[in-house]
């Protein structure tokens, strides 16, 4: 097949390529950087503007996409000018979601009314009555992660665009919290850090050891994307993609730890007790437990890392490439040692 990525030179671009390439597929990235990471010399390159997609209308076509993916989407304005620009390009339009446009993610973060939703999510699971999840300055964070986010951004409005047009059938892939190496959010260091730093105890509040969220390692997520858009059955419809079983967060920082052979413990404390820098704002009553069967039944997909590997590339990478800046706020050692010797 001849398949398009837009924004495919970055972290889960990277794996996907290789894949595709790996399958004999054909693969085009339209990207912005002039500077971008070299992706493969049998790979073909189209830079420009996202945002400006109809001024590459002609070279989009000279390729001749059988499918689009789109990792980048961010606004439901971008999607449907992907999808207006790209007929009569392309036959089928996969698009990377999230697994925020559950309600739970949005009860999770305290914007959502109403009882805690029930589990496991399926595909079928409620999305969120309120379209702004994060504030605006949350959103500025991100933009200065991930230079794709828009002030727009609403993953529901970019799925709706996506599977309600009426030329070109679309694919909806819902990511979970992505882990790996090249990951821009280095969510292992805080944790590794304090391995280095030599901690002999780690403090965990209560609710958010027992917190149960969504994980993908990057290859896999990666393998589940390249399924999706090479198989015509994936037509038309939305996938969970993320690992199972979904481990608690005290239990999964515990595998991290016996990977590394960390001789310490971890010390769950009630909230009221736990420092302030290592609270999580929201509800973490609602866990988020999302169920990948349908994937894996109609597609069958499975992983390609084994975790325990998974974890040792991703800390192998982490400890080769710490994020250049720290926020040392959230490693108040004082403030954790007063809480520890409060239960000693």
């Amino acid at each position: 097949m001849r398949i398009l990525l837009v924004g495919g030179n970055g972290f889960i671009g990277s794996p996907l390529i290789q894949e595709l390439r790996g399958s004999g597929h054909e693969v085009a990235v339209f990207h912005r950087r002039a500077d971008a990471d070299p992706v493969g010399a049998d790979v073909v390159q189209i830079q420009g503007d996202r945002n400006r997609l109809p001024d590459y209308r002609n070279q989009l076509q000279r390729f001749s996409p059988d499918v689009i993916i789109d990792l980048i989407l961010s606004s439901g304005e971008q999607a449907r000018q992907l999808m207006k620009t790209v007929r009569e390009v392309a036959q089928r339009v996969v698009a990377i979601s999230s697994m925020d446009v559950y309600r739970a993610w949005g009860v999770l973060h305290g914007v959502e009314p109403g009882p805690l939703d029930p589990l496991p999510l399926t595909e079928d699971s409620p999305l969120r009555t309120v379209r702004r999840l994060y504030a605006p300055e949350t959103v500025k964070m991100m933009q200065s992660i991930f230079t794709w986010v828009d002030e727009h951004y609403d993953k529901i409005a970019v799925e709706e665009a996506i599977l309600n047009d009426p030329v070109i059938s679309g694919t909806v892939l819902r990511l979970p919290m992505v882990y790996g190496p090249g990951d821009p959010l280095h969510r292992f260091f805080p944790l590794l850090k304090r391995f280095a730093d030599g901690r002999s105890s780690i403090l965990l509040p209560d609710d958010f050891a027992a917190w149960r969220g969504p994980r993908g390692y990057v290859e896999n997520v990666g393998h589940a994307i390249a399924l999706a858009a090479t198989s015509d059955q994936a037509a038309g419809r939305v996938y969970n993609i993320c690992e199972e079983p979904t481990l608690p967060e005290l239990e999964w920082q515990t595998v991290i730890a016996k990977q590394m052979n960390w001789p310490g413990r971890f010390v769950v404390l009630p909230r009221e007790r736990t420092p302030k820098h290592l609270l999580l704002a929201g509800n973490a009553a609602q866990h988020v437990v999302a169920t990948s069967e349908r994937i894996r039944t109609e597609l069958r997909y499975k992983e390609l890392v084994e975790i325990e590997e998974a974890i040792q590339r991703t800390v192998a990478w982490e400890q080769r490439n710490p994020p250049t800046t720290v926020n040392l706020h959230q490693f108040d050692y004082d403030a954790e040692d007063a809480a520890l010797a409060s239960v000693a």
